[in-house]
């Protein structure tokens, strides 16, 4: 089945202004079909296709990255070009001597910005995007405008829908957001794809960007973290539950981040320069992922009590925190996501700051009603911002929009997919 990609509008934009286009995200997200589409749209044929999960191609690049780049046709997609850094400083030779935009679409399962052979940079003549799995606007055919309405002026909208009952929140949260899960038909057959995806990451792209052997810990150190999903990033307790020296397990938190697999979400802070000293949360990029990594169940999820209720809080957390993200990619708003905490441990679950300073919070509660103590972090964040705060935001399982003050409000999770 064919979804509809929402960052289609800023990647056509770029084809037609900007010599080369960095599509990066996991694997199986659905960045070669995009670019595939969006470059034939544009030049009205099929564009010159190249893979570097080609051994030959690969050794044909690493061999000679000059020459490979000058064999190519004006026009070419390389795909997965993480697996051959040194083909930057030969695109940004090729550029320099023409800088018709649209020349390469390349597409990355790592972040090459993190990748340390990236010597040469091309700043000026490049832009990144990054693909992330199916929003659930995406998939149920919603609007794509949910970031800029949580920070338009006129916000909100008199809205209401049919409560979301709880089989159908985890149904969503256990489903996730990669194509090809979606289309298989049993649990068995998605456990079969989860599988084989994360052995085609851990054994191939983790190695061949770290260059290293000795990577059997990475998968009990991602179960591991799909059990603390959308809580503080304990590095210290971390290394000691996996018996992991310190500095090896920064080194596989990078490779995991590095790989789209994990998101880091930054601590907020008035001080700028203090935000980096501050601890960060850290999330499983899919629920449904970490739903696999967990062996979770629907029946589990649904207990009311005990671990099965601490879990659904925190992958509804993850699932919120990732639908803003994805949604955040193609907004005209383009903000930075957060949490905030402070030393009385008064939290916000996501903060979104935008370059002007305005900020919009976010809690997420999997209750069908909404009460004042809900908004106690949110508030507390509005007496720290004073102006800067636009309005906060507790998202519920309810079905209707209702204010709780001056900027605050109770807003049904379907907001984020119809």
């Amino acid at each position: 089945m064919f979804y509809p990609r929402y960052l289609s509008t800023l990647l056509t934009a770029a084809f037609q202004d900007t010599p080369v286009l960095l599509v990066n995200g996991a694997r199986q997200t659905g960045k070669t079909t995009l670019v595939q589409t969006i470059a034939g749209s544009r030049m009205g044929e099929a564009i010159t296709y190249r893979t570097l999960d080609d051994a030959t191609l690969l050794g044909a690049a690493k061999a000679d990255p000059y020459a490979f780049i000058e064999s190519q046709p004006e026009q070419v997609i390389i795909d997965e070009v993480q697996h051959c850094p040194e083909l930057f400083p030969a695109i940004k030779l090729s550029v320099d001597r023409n800088r018709a935009p649209g020349r390469f679409i390349l597409t990355g399962s790592a972040n090459v910005l993190l990748l340390p052979k990236l010597s040469e940079s091309l700043a000026g003549r490049m832009e990144i995007l990054t693909l992330y799995p199916l929003s659930e606007a995406e998939i149920a055919g919603g609007r794509s405008t949910v970031i800029d309405e949580l920070f338009a002026l006129d916000f909100p909208a008199l809205y209401s829908t049919a409560a979301v009952p709880r089989t159908e929140l985890v149904r969503r949260v256990l489903t996730g957001g990669y194509p090809e899960p979606l289309q298989r038909a049993t649990d068995s057959r998605r456990t079969s794809w989860y599988e084989s995806y994360l052995t085609t990451i851990l054994q191939r792209d983790v190695r061949d960007i770290a260059n290293i052997e000795g990577l059997t810990l990475l998968p009990r150190l991602l179960a591991v973290l799909a059990s603390r999903t959308a809580n503080l990033l304990n590095v210290t307790d971390l290394a000691g539950s996996l018996n992991l020296p310190y500095a090896t397990l920064h080194r596989y938190l990078a490779l995991l981040k590095a790989t789209y697999l994990v998101k880091r979400l930054p601590a907020w802070s008035g001080n700028p320069g203090s935000r980096l000293m501050k601890t960060p949360k850290v999330y499983l990029s899919d629920t449904g992922l970490a739903g696999h990594l967990l062996g979770l169940s629907a029946e589990r999820l649904l207990e009311n009590d005990g671990a099965g209720g601490k879990l659904l809080g925190s992958l509804l957390e993850t699932y919120v925190m990732m639908e803003l993200q994805k949604h955040s990619s193609w907004s005209e708003t383009r903000p930075t996501l957060y949490h905030f905490r402070t030393q009385a441990r008064q939290e916000v679950d996501i903060v979104l700051e935008r370059r002007s300073g305005e900020v919009v919070g976010v809690e997420v509660k999997a209750a069908a009603s909404v009460s004042a103590s809900d908004f106690r972090g949110l508030k507390v964040l509005q007496e720290t911002l004073g102006k800067r705060f636009l309005r906060g935001v507790v998202l519920y399982s309810g079905e209707s929009t209702v204010a709780f003050g001056e900027g605050l409000y109770a807003v049904p999770l379907s907001f984020l997919w119809q």
